[in-house]
Formats: C-alpha cells, sequence, structure tokens
C-alpha cells in the first residue's frame, strides 16, 4: 500500500510528536497545580457537586464513576509521566499497538479532566489539545511511515485553527477591516507579557502591517496547505512565523504552541534531513491501515459542523460539537477592548471595614495588579485564575459561579487558593473583611516608565464587591452589632 505512507514526512512527524507531548506535558502539570483550589472536592467548582448534575453521555469523563482528590492527582500525575516519556521518544522504541495506547491514555485522561473542568477549562486550546491528540493517536511511531490521511487531517484542523479565526475577525469588529485593533490589543489582552508593553508602544503604521499580515496568514495562507510542496511547507512556515510573532507579545497558554505543533507535518524536512530511514518504506499493518481509513471517515462526518458555521453569518467560536470533542470550531478575538479595568481583590484585618482602612491588595502572578511589576512570561503554563479574572473584570457574570468561593476561601486563609497567588498579604492570619474594586488600567507612557518606574497607570472606577467576612451563626434573640455589606459563605 504505497499509498498510503509519505515516507518524506518522517522527521516532520517525529518533531509534531515531540512537541505534542510538551504541550501535554504543560497540561497535565498546569492540572496537577492547580486543581485542587479550582475543581477538587474542596474547590471553588467542586467536582463531585457537577458530576451529580451532568450525566456520563454529556461530559464523558473517568471521575463521572469515582472522584478524589487523590485519584485525581494521581490521573494528572500519571499523565505529565506519559507526556514526558512520548517526548523522549519512548514511543518509538516500543510496538505500534503500544505507542498507539500511550497515546490514546493521554487523550482519555485529559478528556476527562476537561469535561470536568467547568468554567476552568472552558477554553479553546483545550479542545484543540484534545482534537489534536486523537489524531496523534493513529499517526504510527518508527514501526511504520506516516500514513497520509492523518497527515491530511492534521492540515484540516490546522485550517481550521486559521482561517476560523480570520473570518470570526471580519465578520466581527470592525477594526479588524479598518487595521487598527492592535492600537489597543497589546493593552487590553487577557495576560500580557513581558514584551507586551513595547508592542503597544509601537507606531501606528506598524500596528496596521500587524493587522494586514494577521489577514494574510489567516486568510489567505491556509488555503496553500492543500497545494503541493514546496508551496505547502513555505505556507506552514508563515503560521508558525506569525505564532512566534504572538508568543513574544502575550501570553496565551500553549494556544500559539499547539498551532506551531500542527504545523509541523505540513513541512517536508527532507531538503535539510537528507532522505528518510528505511523503515519509512514498510508496509502498514492491514488492520492499522483499516482503522486509520475508519477514523478518516469519521472525521469528514463530524466535520460538517465546523464548516457550517464557518460559512454561516452568525459563526459562533471555540465551540465542541461533541462530547468527546473530536471536531470543532475555533476562533479568538472576534472583538477587541479598548480599554482594560481590572478587579483589585484586597483585605483587611480591620474590625470594621472603613473605606479608608488599613486594606491590603492580593498580588496575582500573571495578571496586572502592582503598577510597578512588569509583566512576565508564564506561557505555555496556563494561569487559569488569571485569565477567568480577565473576564471577570468584563462582566460579574462571567465570574457569577466561582467569585464567592474565592473570597470565602479567602477569610478562611485556605493555602491551595493561597498557592495560586503571588502574595498573600496576610500570611499569619486571614483578613476579618475582603473587598473587590475595579480600575481602569492602562500601560504607561515612556515619560511615565522613566519617572516612576511604573508600568501601568490606574484609575479607580467603583466598587465590585463590597466588604465581605464569613457568615457567622446567629444567636436567636442577638443582633449582629457590626453589620457588614456582604457576607460570604451563604
Amino acid at each position: 500500500m504505497d499509498w498510503f505512507t509519505a515516507p518524506a514526512y518522517w522527521t516532520g512527524r517525529l518533531v509534531f510528536q515531540r512537541a505534542l507531548a510538551g504541550v501535554y506535558l504543560f497540561a497535565f502539570l498546569t492540572a496537577l497545580l492547580q486543581f485542587r483550589a479550582l475543581i477538587g472536592s474542596r474547590g471553588m467548582l467542586p467536582v463531585p457537586a457537577y458530576v451529580r448534575l451532568v450525566p456520563f453521555r454529556r461530559a464523558p469523563s473517568l471521575f463521572q464513576l469515582r472522584y478524589s482528590d487523590r485519584l485525581f492527582a494521581g490521573c494528572a500525575a500519571l499523565g505529565t509521566a506519559g507526556a514526558a516519556a512520548l517526548a523522549a521518544g519512548v514511543g518509538d522504541l516500543v510496538p505500534l499497538p503500544c505507542a498507539m495506547g500511550l497515546w490514546a491514555l493521554l487523550w482519555a485522561l485529559y478528556l476527562s479532566i476537561v469535561n470536568v473542568g467547568q468554567t476552568w477549562y472552558a477554553f479553546g486550546w483545550e479542545s484543540l489539545l484534545l482534537e489534536v491528540g486523537f489524531l496523534a493517536v493513529f499517526l504510527g511511531n518508527a514501526r511504520v511511515g506516516p500514513p497520509v490521511l492523518v497527515l491530511w487531517l492534521l492540515r484540516w484542523v490546522l485550517f481550521r485553527v486559521e482561517f476560523g479565526a480570520g473570518l470570526i475577525k471580519m465578520r466581527g469588529d470592525a477594526c479588524w477591516r479598518k487595521l487598527t485593533c492592535l492600537y489597543y490589543h497589546h493593552e487590553t489582552q487577557p495576560m500580557p507579557g513581558p514584551l507586551s508593553w513595547f508592542f503597544h508602544h509601537l507606531p501606528r503604521p506598524v500596528h496596521r502591517v500587524e493587522c494586514a499580515a494577521n489577514h494574510v496568514t489567516q486568510l489567505l495562507v491556509p488555503v496553500l496547505l492543500f497545494t503541493p510542496q514546496p508551496v505547502a511547507s513555505v505556507a506552514a512556515g508563515a503560521v508558525v512565523a506569525t505564532q512566534l510573532w504572538l508568543v513574544l507579545s502575550g501570553n496565551f497558554a500553549w494556544l500559539n504552541w499547539i498551532t506551531i505543533t500542527v504545523a509541523l507535518p505540513a513541512v517536508d524536512f527532507t531538503g535539510l534531513t537528507g532522505p528518510p530511514p528505511a523503515a519509512a518504506s514498510r508496509a502498514a499493518p492491514l488492520w492499522y491501515a483499516v482503522l486509520v481509513c475508519a477514523v478518516t471517515v469519521m472525521v469528514l462526518v463530524l466535520s460538517r459542523h465546523p464548516v457550517r458555521n464557518m460559512v454561516s453569518r452568525r459563526q459562533v467560536m471555540n465551540r465542541s460539537f461533541d462530547s468527546l470533542h473530536l471536531v470543532n470550531t475555533y476562533g479568538a478575538f472576534g472583538t477587541v477592548g479598548r480599554i482594560r479595568d481590572e478587579v483589585v481583590v484586597e483585605g483587611t484585618a480591620d474590625r470594621v471595614p472603613y473605606e479608608d482602612g488599613d486594606w491590603r491588595e492580593y498580588g496575582f502572578k500573571g495578571k496586572p495588579t502592582e503598577l510597578r511589576r512588569a509583566p512576565r512570561q508564564f506561557a505555555p503554563y496556563h494561569l487559569r485564575l488569571d485569565w477567568l479574572m480577565w473576564f471577570a473584570a468584563l462582566s460579574p457574570g462571567y465570574a457569577r459561579d466561582w467569585f464567592g468561593p474565592f473570597v470565602e476561601r479567602l477569610l478562611t486563609g485556605d493555602r491551595d487558593t493561597l498557592r495560586l497567588l503571588r502574595h498573600n498579604p496576610f500570611p499569619d492570619a486571614p483578613p476579618v473583611f475582603v473587598r473587590a474594586r475595579l480600575y481602569r488600567y492602562r500601560f504607561t507612557t515612556w515619560r511615565e516608565l522613566r519617572e516612576t518606574g511604573a508600568w501601568w497607570h490606574r484609575t479607580l472606577l467603583r466598587e465590585y464587591l463590597p466588604p465581605t467576612r464569613l457568615a457567622e451563626p446567629r444567636r436567636p434573640e442577638s443582633r449582629d452589632p457590626d453589620p457588614a455589606r456582604g457576607e460570604a459563605g451563604r
């Protein structure tokens, strides 16, 4: 079956598999280090409460059958170890069925996490990792040449990621059509990176060139992925270059890195590495060929949903059409904010929460809070709480389910929650009251940075959450002599 494999893409498959294993490694590590505070049995949105309400068919997961923090930690640790092993090349040292089993294990474990992760895992790159991870199961190892059908399916994923994002921009905010969105985006994006301040202060003509280049990369280049070589390799290289530019300009978890990863199998590396090894020409086992063909047909049938979405005038972005996240639709920043608001969380040990009392700010690892602290690089590691705080500033509705439990855990001094923060201003005992205020943030100018050393300037807008304390049991005949305007834990 000479048609079934493409020996020229031997190196592209190898690099793709190592890179994908690296993305999996960060995904599982993020889950392992953050789950207790977010979705653990005592977390803000506990898994046990969720699975009691959502049936297995809507959210297939190992944790639908049984949940404990120890089991979740074990699954995340197993996924981390498995990803590290595949990144080190273990998949090429074992028989083909074993390699497929290792990739399938990572996919099943991460699916189990995403499907109970609720709002903390409602990001497009979660579904993208699952879709690409599913296809990786059928990409083979060193015992067989790269299957042509799976290579084309990976290009189909990359096409939908880029073309879908391009369409959502052109149909969405008018600033994309006017080439002005990047006047604001570097400042208002969810989590700026170390160079975002400098990107924001580039001349406006450069920002317009950035916008135009984005449209070319997302609307024209994806079509070229399906052309003969070397054009397809050049198109994939253009995607990689654009994604690296985005890596420099902000923190987007592993979105950019997995997009780069999916582009790699479209590159013909033979000009750099020479002819593939003899193993690339081995005939594929019949069972393997039949399985790959069946998966290809299934993916093509399921693709009708994202195709309908892309051609629709009411296109939506980042939507899964099945509970296994096998074929999804993608897109990002169809609307770009012109201003940046931030929720600043403060606590006080005072028994009476005076407006001008001793309020101390909690410091977050990634999201802007402290004015003199330059943005840091965290991607591809995903700071889930910091990302959700950005959404909370857009509208309190985005934080309705978890912000109250978050405040409650600050009031109790919950160690797992405090580990998600950079700075706890109450190291000895938790505060009596916690409040949140909404500020308007902007990057400072070059002059302000030189004179003050501050990367951010902020202006108070309004109260976001009134001073809140833990609810206390009341005696039947007594009245609280010191009522607060809010209570947590109700």
